[in-house]
């Protein structure tokens, strides 16, 4: 029987169609971090990656989790996926809402982090994640030898070094904020979760090219 969510499925399956058509500029930084994180799983076994933005609320939970599930796709095991900020804010409910038209099952779990920062558990019915906001270097998540990804461009100029990283990737996106409160507020989400989506399912297919354990 098949784990993952059928809207899920069926949105992923969509998405690989569309990884063909990945710019050649984008596809630069995303072969050196596909490059950096088959090294990593063939010298140690093990891969993290922190996708950083400034509030973690909207693009770097997006990343997280889609390169989860482009790793399972994918088949490649020992790679684990996490999210920050340069500040803790809130997993916006934009994002979660987007999360779920895409076929995310998510569930709020607790306040423990803030009544105005709960935790979602975010699932594809294969992989459970735990998303709140908080600083790249929160207790939850690797505190050295990962790869820091900048998925924005304001985190990218404001920290110039990522304590801990073994390696730094900037792939930004355009921050899908700018639609807030407008018509297109549900489309602009969905239009970067699956421009992200794309990207991720991208990347994790080349790391199983490249990785030789």
């Amino acid at each position: 029987m098949n784990p993952w969510n059928p809207r899920l499925a069926e949105t992923t399956a969509r998405l690989l169609e569309d990884t063909a058509s990945v710019a050649e500029e984008r596809k630069s930084e995303l072969n050196a971090l596909a490059q950096w994180t088959a090294e990593s799983l063939d010298e140690r076994g093990q891969a993290d990656l922190i996708f950083i933005c400034t509030h973690n609320s909207r693009r770097s939970h997006l990343s997280q989790v889609w390169a989860q599930v482009g790793a399972d796709v994918a088949g490649v095991k020992g790679i684990q996926t996490f999210s920050g900020g340069t500040e803790a804010t809130a997993c916006n409910p934009r994002t979660v809402a987007a999360m779920q038209r895409a076929g995310f099952e998510v569930a709020q779990q607790d306040t423990i982090h803030g009544e105005t920062n709960p935790t979602y558990l975010v699932s594809t019915g294969l992989t459970d994640m735990a998303c709140f906001s908080k600083k790249y270097g929160d207790e939850s998540n690797p505190s050295e030898g990962f790869g820091a990804v900048m998925t924005c461009s304001s985190a990218d100029r404001s920290c110039p070094l990522i304590y801990g990283a073994d390696a730094r990737f900037a792939i930004p996106y355009v921050d899908p904020k700018v639609s807030d409160g407008t018509d297109s507020e549900a489309a602009t989400y969905d239009a970067r979760l699956e421009q992200i989506g794309t990207e991720m399912l991208y990347l994790m297919g080349q790391v199983a090219a490249r990785v030789t354990r």
